[in-house]
């Protein structure tokens, strides 16, 4: 018997990007020995530690300023001696100031040999303060380094470009996307123009996404009233620099220091600006986050039934509806019997709508009938994973929206049953969350002419389940035995004997 797990998270959407905050918050501790300062673990240079004398519960505090998705902590211990004395210190990651063991557990550090460092996983435990304590009598608590890794899952902003229409001095533009608030150095973590008429800030996600909320992070040591009356617009023109697209919001007033959200109902675009109208006008901005849905159906893989033409398979996602020249936008089939389209997602996703746009010159009414079906299934081209939902009928050029309620899979089929059918796309869109993988536990017989109690065969085998997975759409895991495996021995029956003798 076989046990193993196929192990995959058990959270949808990417991880986010990991940013070192320590050096944005301010830090504490229970006590001050001379000059062995709490921010000495915070200076970058493993040589310096904070000090605390003997005493109960000596506890290390960072005070992030603001909410974060902590993903780890690193902790470096000091170098010179008593390297054992950090032994059983708890991390724990919470909103709770005054009382540090009401705040949840990160972890309990076991050894960190002197002068090295480890690195301790939060899974995405949210707070603002992150304590280091040794709970007992007569602890004392020595600290060289703390990291304090935090992510901005789903934050659209993080490879995005960015520019404004002035800079006032350091103040540049990219400085709002840098995921620094700028609490306490705000010239270095913050963007701002100069005074002029109509100041803005444009960032470029270089895709096109449905935005969903942006949230503003402002300066927290003068002048938020210096925000009142920005808009937020969001679109895919760089007419006015962009300044023309559609409002998502206008901010009235934004609280120093505070991120401030707004909501903006899945508006379609590239870009992303904040303009304040007006003579005399300044735009500063600590924090610029931005969160919606990205089109999956960019970086896949497609194929149809047949090809008419130039209407390729690929013209379905090019993002260009092709209302001008469908020839070379969209995509069709020829005239046959259940045509159908595919989209390989390349992994595994919970996919929440699919969007459809019929062509613009004519026929709309050749959509009606198609089916929109998910699954992880090639069986018959994947049409028969199960159906999300049924085209009664899309106008001509129009986009329509079809929800999926999270299905999961790989493939997006679209196929009209029956006979002397065309099949025609002008553009398909999928958004939904993912890789969205689960921890499964499988448990499989087998023959084997290699002995599983050597380490080897049993890496090897794990390999070539891996391989088989992949070859499935089920990729990016890594199997390990939870148990290792039992061996049956089975006797070769022997061949019968043909008895009796000669007559």
């Amino acid at each position: 018997m076989l046990i193993f797990p196929h192990r995959r998270s058990s959270k949808c959407g990417s991880s986010g990007e990991q940013v070192n905050a320590a050096g944005w918050g301010t830090a504490s501790q229970s006590a001050v020995y001379y000059d062995w300062y709490p921010q000495k673990a915070l200076d970058l240079n493993p040589s310096t530690f904070t000090y605390i004398p003997a005493q109960t519960n000596p506890w290390w505090k960072l005070d992030l300023l603001k909410v974060y998705t902590v993903n780890r902590v690193v902790i470096t211990n000091r170098q010179d001696c008593c390297s054992e004395r950090l032994n059983w210190a708890e991390i724990r990651v919470g909103n709770v100031s005054p009382d540090v063991f009401s705040n949840p557990i990160c972890a309990v550090i076991s050894n960190i040999s002197a002068g090295a460092s480890y690195s301790y996983l939060c899974d995405r435990m949210e707070g603002r303060y992150v304590f280091v304590v040794i709970p007992g009598t007569s602890k004392i608590l020595a600290l060289a380094e703390v990291k304090v890794y935090v992510v901005y899952p789903g934050n659209l902003a993080a490879g995005g470009s960015v520019i404004q229409s002035s800079t006032y001095g350091s103040w540049i533009a990219g400085q709002a996307i840098d995921f620094n608030p700028g609490f306490i150095q705000p010239s270095l973590a913050c963007s701002s123009t100069h005074t002029q008429t109509n100041p803005w800030w444009r960032l470029d996600l270089r895709n096109t996404y449905r935005v969903s909320r942006v949230i503003v992070t402002y300066r927290q040591d003068c002048c938020p009233e210096h925000i009142n009356g920005a808009e937020i617009r969001i679109g895919n023109s760089l007419n006015n620099n962009g300044n023309n697209n559609p409002v998502c919001a206008v901010i009235s007033s934004i609280p120093a220091g505070v991120p401030s959200t707004y909501t903006c109902n899945e508006m379609e675009g590239r870009y992303v600006n904040l303009i304040i109208p007006g003579y005399s006008r300044y735009l500063n901005l600590c924090e610029v986050e931005v969160y919606g849905k990205d089109n999956l159906a960019k970086g896949g893989n497609v194929t149809q039934s047949s090809t008419y033409g130039s209407w390729i398979a690929g013209q379905a996602i090019d993002s260009k509806p092709g209302f001008t020249q469908p020839q070379l936008a969209c995509s069709s089939t020829t005239n046959q019997t259940d045509p159908w389209w595919r989209l390989d997602l390349r992994h595994i996703y919970r996919v929440s709508n699919v969007l459809v746009t019929n062509r613009n010159d004519c026929c709309p009414e050749h959509m009606n009938g198609a089916e929109i079906r998910i699954g992880n299934s090639l069986e018959n081209n994947g049409n028969n994973n199960p159906v999300c939902a049924v085209i009664s009928s899309i106008p001509a050029g129009v986009l329509s929206n079809y929800t999926c309620n999270d299905m999961e899979g790989r493939y997006v089929n679209l196929i009209i049953p029956g006979d002397s059918r065309i099949l025609t796309l002008c553009e398909v869109e999928v958004y939904g969350e993912g890789p969205c993988l689960k921890q499964t536990f499988v448990k499989l017989k087998l023959k084997s002419s290699s002995s599983l109690s050597d380490a080897a065969a049993r890496a090897q085998l794990l390999t070539q389940l891996e391989s088989v997975l992949a070859g499935r759409g089920i990729s990016g895991v890594k199997l390990r035995w939870s148990q290792l495996p039992k061996q049956e021995a089975m006797q070769k029956e022997a061949a019968p004997t043909r008895c009796g003798g000669r007559k």
